[in-house]
This record gives structure tokens, C-alpha cells and sequence, in this order.
């Protein structure tokens, strides 16, 4: 018995286990982000709906779908809990849902760069030692990436995701609620271009550019 499991924790690949725990921890940080700056920008333009319901926490149990999660290893995409939202209590209902939308992928760029300048005063002003190496990485190769990935992806203009409020601004009221009522189908359309990988390639592209920039410009 003692012979079988020295055995099997040698056979352990530790190393891809840790770096499996901080990419989750990553997902958890980006998916918790995102939904809370939803629900406080909805409260900043006078929607306490999130508010009520306890959705300005940072705590990401209060936000993580698990199949969603699951999904994002799986198909390359995933979501989180939607924040609801409710336009009745903004004064221009389409521009109110624009900003909320947007404050998502804009909190997911902050929190990149935030963690590419956390990487830099690690690398620069702490100790050599496993620990600041690890949170190193963590930060410039996980965090970052991860974050400018999922605030790009929203950014598609495909329901349900953000971008398609923000677009739905510069489109005329019937065509406005055409989009919001087939708003359920998007999801369909995403899995199929992920599927086919038709945004593989312009999402990776997307994010080492503004990857990129941020790591040029901080450092």
C-alpha cells in the first residue's frame, strides 16, 4: 500500500497542477471583476437591482456559473452569472445598458494592466525566492492575458455577450428590440464559431497586440 502511493506521487506532474490552480484562480479574479463593475456601474446610473441582490461582491461564489466555467476549458469560451439588470430605472434605457455593458471589458483591461504593473514592481524590487517568482508569473503570464482576453471577447458584438449593447446605442429602436428578443440564440452562434474556430485566430491575435502594448508601455 505505502509502495503504491510513493508510487503514484512520484507519477504527480505537481508543476501542471500549480499552474491549472492559478489559471482557475485567474478565471475566478476576471469572471468576479467583470460582473461586479457591471453591477456597479447599473447602481452608479440609478439601478440598485444588483445592489439588492448582493451582486457588488467580490466574492466570486456570488458570481460563477459552473457549467459556464467548465465551458471555458472546454470550448474556449464560458460566462459567468448574468448581472441583472433592470433599463426601466434609467433615465435613456439603450445609453444606461451601453455603460453597464461596457463597464465589464473595461474592468477586465484595468485589472490587466494593473497586474502588468504589479509584475513590474515585483520583478524590480522584491527578493529572488520561489514565491515572488511565482507571483511573477502569475501576474504578467496568467492574470494579464486572461483578463485582456475575456474583456476583447465580450467586446463581439453577438448577443448576449457586451458588445452588442454598446452597438445596439447606434441602431434605431425596432431594430434595437429585434436583437434584444433574439438576444437567447447568441450563445448558438458563438458556440458554432467556436466550434469551427473562426475567432481562434483573431481573439489570440487580439489579445498578444494589446498584451504588447500594456508589457511596452508599463515596463
Amino acid at each position: 500500500m505505502l509502495h503504491n502511493l510513493q508510487t503514484l506521487y512520484h507519477a504527480l506532474d505537481f508543476a501542471a497542477m500549480s499552474d491549472a490552480a492559478l489559471r482557475v484562480a485567474a478565471i475566478f479574479l476576471c469572471l468576479t471583476v467583470h460582473e461586479a463593475c457591471h453591477g456597479l456601474a447599473a447602481w452608479a446610473l440609478g439601478d440598485p437591482t444588483a445592489k439588492n441582490q448582493h451582486r457588488l461582491s467580490l466574492n466570486p461564489l456570488r458570481h460563477i456559473d459552473w457549467f459556464g466555467l467548465v465551458m471555458m476549458f472546454v470550448a474556449g469560451f464560458g460566462w459567468a452569472k448574468a448581472v441583472p439588470v433592470n433599463p426601466g430605472y434609467f433615465r435613456r434605457p439603450k445609453q444606461g445598458m451601453a455603460l453597464t455593458a461596457l463597464a465589464g471589458p473595461v474592468s477586465n483591461f484595468l485589472l490587466a494592466a494593473a497586474a502588468v504593473l504589479l509584475s513590474r514592481l515585483v520583478y524590480f524590487h522584491t527578493p529572488e525566492s520561489l514565491f515572488w517568482n511565482t507571483l511573477f508569473a502569475f501576474l504578467l503570464y496568467t492574470l494579464a492575458p486572461l483578463s485582456i482576453g475575456l474583456g476583447l471577447f465580450n467586446l463581439i458584438p453577438i448577443p448576449p455577450l457586451d458588445g452588442s449593447k454598446v452597438v445596439a446605442v447606434f441602431l434605431p429602436d425596432d431594430a434595437y428590440h429585434l436583437l434584444m428578443r433574439y438576444e437567447q440564440y447568441g450563445f448558438l452562434v458563438l458556440l458554432a464559431l467556436s466550434y469551427f474556430g473562426v475567432m481562434n485566430g483573431f481573439i489570440t491575435n487580439a489579445i498578444i497586440r494589446v498584451f504588447a502594448a500594456m508589457v511596452n508601455l508599463i515596463y
